[in-house]
């Protein structure tokens, strides 16, 4: 598919941009506020959803490395978000935009950050598959839908040549290799890099690195949270002494009913 802008050459560098957004850290409490319609962030620490940041932003620097270019992180979020954003630009992004916008859902994210890439002559947006706290592995797609380019989903491998990029996807059974003509939008699985530790030269330069807060466009939102409930809680481990098989035997077959 062929866009506004040129196409990349061969060995050309790269315009890549990046979806990031924040999750709580998986050792964080969840817990809920007003008649469990709202997630309480009190004590709550907030990291670089990994999806993103493992898969999409390490690929995305890969790339820039081995074609050189330029990688921008982008956010819908505010301004409590920057610390998270600061941590990706420590990993090696060279600048990042944040909208200055609560996500309030999918759609209203991916509309946020189809306006502000429209113009921007990006030859590739990367997203993680998902957030690891909502798991609606939507955005991707969204974004895609809003800027009428071609749509990669749950990419486990990629790799660009000129202008085209190839990309694995895992399906049942086997490998699926697709390739598409860039400009085009890619979500991020497991497999497409390996995670990146950020060093103190990185954190010290992503305090003078870029963050452009931009303005949010008006969009809608179509959906809401009714309530939330946390997970039924999980039954009491038995511990069982290694020399009692028979209590073993009986317990697998009279309450776990596996034998």
């Amino acid at each position: 598919m062929l866009n506004s802008h040129s196409i990349l050459q061969k060995n050309s560098s790269m315009n890549i941009l990046v979806c990031i957004s924040k999750s709580p850290d998986t050792t964080s409490k969840i817990a809920f506020t007003d008649g469990n319609t709202k997630f309480n962030e009190n004590g709550v620490q907030y990291i670089v959803n990994p999806y993103d940041e493992w898969y999409a932003l390490v690929r995305a620097l890969e790339l820039k490395e081995a074609n050189g270019g330029n990688v921008t992180i982008v956010t819908v979020g505010e301004a409590s978000d920057e610390a998270v954003i600061r941590k990706a630009l420590a990993i090696g992004a060279d600048e990042a935009v944040r909208i200055d916008a609560a996500p309030v859902d999918a759609y209203f994210t991916a509309t946020q950050i189809a306006a502000y890439a429209k113009d921007k002559g990006f030859d590739l947006i990367l997203t993680g598959k998902e957030t690891i706290d909502y798991n609606g592995s939507q955005v991707g797609g969204m974004i895609a839908a809003e800027m009428d380019l071609p749509f990669i989903s749950l990419a486990s491998k990629l790799d660009v040549s000129g202008s085209t990029a190839t990309a694995d996807m895992e399906i049942v059974g086997g490998i699926e290799e697709v390739q598409v003509e860039l400009p085009a939008v890619i979500s991020c699985a497991k497999g497409m890099a390996e995670q990146r530790i950020p060093n103190m030269r990185g954190i010290m330069a992503a305090r003078t690195k870029p963050l452009n807060v931009v303005s949010p466009v008006d969009a809608s939102n179509y959906t809401a949270f009714e309530s939330y409930a946390l997970p039924e809680a999980k039954s009491a481990c038995k511990m069982i002494d290694p020399e009692n098989m028979d209590e073993l035997v009986s317990l697998l077959h009279n309450e776990a009913k596996v034998i």
